[in-house]
């Protein structure tokens, strides 16, 4: 399952030449994994308040493809590509709506931990939810 989020770049996402900075990209990222989950029946607000269960990023790699730029419309699709045991793993593309450019692509690998950041399980009905969305 590929989740789809939609962005609008804005002005203060650019650097002197007009262009998105590179930053940037990591937090589309969030917005689209938090938006994957949502699309799967889950507010990740609720993992955390009702739970304890925080996915901490544990690595993050982003690959420049093409620039974007001020009022670009944009895609970010997100697919969690593995899950194992406490560790989950999305892959994201950025895509501009207008055309269907690649603009970046990446992967982010996460850790399942309390407040405490002690390592810890998702809850039954979310490992089941995201163990499906694997095999999607």
């Amino acid at each position: 399952m590929t989740g789809e989020a939609k962005i609008r770049v804005r002005y203060a996402e650019t650097d002197k030449m007009g262009v998105v900075y590179h930053s940037n990209f990591i937090v589309w990222f969030e917005v689209g994994r938090v938006e994957l989950l949502r699309q799967l029946g889950f507010r990740y607000r609720d993992l955390e308040r009702e739970h304890d269960c925080h996915i901490a990023v544990a690595d993050v790699r982003c690959r420049f493809k093409s620039p974007a730029y001020y009022d670009d419309e944009l895609i970010v699709r997100t697919r969690l590509k593995n899950i194992r045991g406490s560790l989950l793993h999305f892959a994201y593309e950025i895509v501009r709506a207008e055309d269907g450019t690649l603009l970046a692509e990446g992967e982010t690998t996460h850790i399942v931990v309390n407040a405490k950041f002690e390592k810890t399980q998702l809850p039954e009905r979310f490992q089941s939810a995201f163990a499906a969305a694997v095999k999607q």
